[in-house]
């Protein structure tokens, strides 16, 4: 029943929904291996002098809590000589401990290094002649210099509650839903984890790169612990992650950029203390730990593991700040490990990344969700020939069966059996899902993520949040919609909705109907006509559907009356076909009447062969290219939804107008271009693009016009210009350029008392170039009115505060806008405010 264009939306309340939820007072984490560098389970962790263990490890990793400081750990297993090791603030996270067999005589101890050794320059400082040699042996990813590869790839996703109480148990909302802590596990805190969330998944990855490059990656197998009808979770609980790169300058996480400590720049940031030398799988060592120079920039700390011989980057740990300031997000803890083939390149061996979570506090002891992704690299084949066929996309790869395996399969698969409460998590989500109090709590979330209400079975109600509007044509305006869903992955949707102004008392309608073939190639058409009133020059790279009503006609909270509206009545087609991976490409077949909607406020009229016209006939195809490289995408129905991430979406779009179809009233041509995407600008924060072209061919009247957008409204309009007003720009060609980056706190972060509040700022430029001719002014009977910025490039400018709120709900944003020029028109507005939510980290 979920369908929000945004899944980021759909995630954050999936996460609203487990969550009022840190970590407890004392953490401590690590990894324990034997002698031969191999993960070592089945360890009990003793917890200062306590004469009983507090935790036995499943895995190599671990972590334990406690009320109390933490002074010491104990770690012991049966035929392994004890160690103990003491704790500090400083190396209270990614410990590493290797326990001998104890038929060894002669243990060595221990030692953890744990002072800051001051230099005088940096090149007193062993570590930094360390660092330079990995810098001047900077590795390449060792899967760019075979001619072919493949390998497997197994990913486990697991979000788990922590630091639960017994007063958290005993909640009302809990009541008939307890049985879930049966599935809790004991932590070192005395406090309870509960997992609440696992999906598997196994990739087959193939690629060459002779004679041309190519790759695929393909899901073979996926298991989810409830939600299996509602991948936007799954697909969203993935997209938190990123591939990481150590030796990259800067690392990806959440699309916000980290400074990387194996960066070419990492001395600006990071100060480094050479430990110790290690044996880390029987190779030798530099044992270097690392921490930002300040605290509070996106930045991390902890250690790294180079060869003493080649000076590659062997493992790595990655531990975000106390301080860090991302929405949400509490801390962010990242271990790499690599193989290194040669000389010159790496392979990825492990990768694994924690993410704690919290909608509302920051503090320690306040309840939390660890959000954990492990991916194991393995069955690595080089230089063999691969049939042709593995890169082809294959239609039962969209099919669900396709990735359904049995319990068997997925023995066989997994690189390490799953914890107990790993295993308990598919059956407490199971058993979720036949309470019906659980059911309502997952629908109201739904419905306030989607924004449709499910009603009866395969039909939902809304929009519900466009049920009220109004403007000074219609008045107040209530509209009422529904659609048919009965799954994610539909392959056909019909849609409509009707609305009625009590000022013009007027009815409106829209609906369209959608069908599609197959998910291989994403063959489909589809049909719609619609009768409302709109407000045309919202957007310059504007679609053709005919059931999204422009926001634009609801005046709430806007400068100014909005009068120029338009009566529009739309009969529309269409199909469209992805040939290849996120590249779609699409025929619009449109006919429409377009007239203004109240004549006394706005003059839409012009004139044809010497007659005065009131009403614009229009048929045209439109083609469209739409590429959208990297995507990526939850679902494989009619309607799927696109994970945010920093992949670009471009549009290459013709509009041919035919004169005397179905009455058409003109022939025209038109070109229109579209570039968008965000940017990673090294420490400085993050760039998004927008620029847009286009150009009109032949003469038509306003209707037909490219109209340079503005927003009047006091909301936030990304691609809207804030200081224009309706109309007040017109052109037969035009570029605009929209440039809004994001500083993520870097400046304000220097000021005393003010970085305590978080804040980050936003600065912006917006730019338009045009020109109308002197016959697209004449053909309008009001056209004097009209003209192009083409004496100067109109720009206004401002700066935005983001991530306004408290702990850490911080979805507020406040922009300043001013006018840079064409200050002398009438009724203007030189500078204003804006302000509205924004979901995001």
């Amino acid at each position: 029943m979920m369908s929000n264009n945004n899944p980021k939306h759909k995630f954050l309340l999936f996460f609203l929904l487990f969550t009022s939820l840190s970590w407890a007072q004392n953490r401590v984490s690590g990894r324990i291996v034997d002698e031969k560098n191999k993960d070592l389970s089945k360890v009990d962790i003793f917890i200062n002098d306590n004469k009983a263990p507090s935790f036995t490890t499943t895995t190599g990793n671990f972590v334990v809590e406690s009320d109390s400081i933490i002074t010491k750990l104990k770690f012991s297993r049966k035929n392994f000589t004890p160690e103990t090791i003491e704790i500090t603030p400083e190396n209270a996270e990614n410990i590493f401990v290797q326990l001998s067999q104890a038929k060894v005589s002669n243990i060595q101890e221990i030692v953890i290094n744990t002072a800051k050794t001051k230099y005088k320059n940096k090149k007193e400082n062993p570590a930094y002649t360390i660092m330079q040699k990995v810098w001047e042996r900077k590795r390449n990813n060792g899967l760019e210099k075979f001619d072919t590869y493949s390998y497997k790839e197994y990913e486990k996703t697991q979000f788990d509650l922590n630091n639960l109480d017994s007063t958290f148990m005993k909640k009302k909302i809990f009541n008939k839903l307890d049985f879930i802590f049966d599935y809790a596990d004991s932590t070192a805190s005395g406090r309870l984890g509960l997992p609440v969330f696992l999906n598997e998944a196994v990739y087959e990855n193939y690629g060459k790169n002779k004679p041309d490059k190519d790759k695929k990656r393909t899901l073979v197998a996926q298991k989810t612990s409830g939600f299996q009808d509602n991948q936007v979770i799954t697909v969203s609980a993935k997209n938190l992650y990123r591939e990481i790169n150590i030796y990259d300058n800067i690392l990806n996480y959440l699309d916000i950029g980290f400074q990387s400590p194996a960066g070419s720049d990492g001395f600006a940031t990071y100060d480094y203390n050479l430990v110790d030398t290690i044996n880390i799988r029987g190779e030798k060592a530099f044992h270097i730990r690392y921490q930002p120079k300040r605290k509070d920039i996106l930045a991390f700390q902890g250690n790294l593991y180079i060869d003493t011989d080649t000076y590659a980057v062997m493992g790595a740990t990655l531990k975000s700040t106390q301080k860090i300031n991302v929405n949400f997000v509490n801390s962010i803890y990242t271990q790499l490990e690599y193989d290194n083939p040669d000389e010159t390149t790496f392979l990825p061996k492990k990768l694994v990344t924690e993410i704690e979570m919290s909608p509302f506090s920051k503090k320690k002891g306040s309840k939390s969700v660890i959000a954990k992704r492990s991916v194991d690299y393995s069955n690595y084949e080089f230089n063999k020939p691969l049939d042709p066929s593995v890169f082809k996309r294959k239609e039962e790869e969209y099919e669900d069966d396709f990735v359904k395996k049995d319990d068997n399969y997925w023995t066989k698969a997994r690189p390490d059996s799953l914890s107990k409460s790993e295993q308990g998590v598919y059956n407490m989500l199971d058993q979720l899902q036949q309470t019906p109090k659980f059911n309502r709590i997952v629908k109201l979330f739904e419905t306030l993520g989607s924004g449709y209400y499910n009603g009866v079975k395969g039909l939902d109600f809304g929009p519900i949040f466009s049920v009220y509007g109004r403007n000074n044509v219609e008045g107040d305006r209530i509209r009422l919609g529904a659609r048919t869903y009965f799954g994610l992955n539909d392959m056909w949707r019909i849609q409509f909705y009707t609305a009625y102004g009590f000022k013009d008392q007027q009815f409106k309608y829209g609906a369209d109907a959608r069908y599609m073939f197959n998910k291989l190639n994403r063959f489909m058409i589809g049909a719609g006509t619609s009768r409302d009133i709109v407000q045309l020059g919202g957007q310059l790279t504007n679609g053709d559907g005919v059931t999204t009503r422009p926001l634009s006609t609801s005046t709430f909270f806007a400068r100014g009356e909005n009068n120029s509206l338009s009566s529009v009545n739309q009969t529309s087609v269409f199909a469209a076909i992805e040939p290849w991976k996120n590249i779609q490409i699409r025929v619009d077949g449109v006919m429409q009447s377009i007239k203004s909607a109240n004549l006394e406020l706005f003059n839409l009229m012009y004139y044809q062969n010497g007659r005065l016209r009131k009403t614009v006939n229009d048929s045209h195809v439109t083609i469209s290219v739409i590429a959208k490289p990297g995507a990526r995408f939850s679902q494989t129905g009619i309607d799927r939804y696109q994970s945010s991430n920093l992949a670009p979406t471009i549009v290459l779009r013709y509009t041919r107008g035919i004169e005397g179809l179905f009455n058409a009233d003109f022939n025209y041509n038109k070109v229109q271009f579209m570039f968008s995407k965000p940017f990673l600008i090294g420490t400085l924060g993050k760039t998004i693009v927008n620029f847009e072209a286009g150009k009109n061919f032949n003469t038509v009247p306003l209707a037909l016009q490219n109209i340079i957008p503005a927003n009047l409204s006091y909301g936030l309009s990304p691609s809207a210009f804030s200081q224009l007003n309706y109309y007040e720009f017109v052109a037969d060609s035009y570029t605009t350029l929209h440039l809004e980056h994001h500083f993520n706190g870097k400046i304000l972060s220097y000021i005393p008392l003010i970085k305590k509040l978080k804040l980050r700022e936003v600065a912006f430029i917006r730019g338009a170039y045009g020109t109308l001719s002197d016959a697209s002014k004449a053909i309008n009977v009001e056209g004097f009115k009209y003209s192009a910025p083409s004496e100067h490039i109109y720009y206004e400018y401002g700066f935005g505060i983001e991530n306004i709120g408290f702990g850490n709900l911080r979805i507020f944003r406040i922009d300043f806008n001013w006018r840079g020029n064409y200050l002398d028109r009438p009724d203007i507005s030189k500078f204003g405010i804006k302000a509205g939510f924004q979901l995001g980290f």
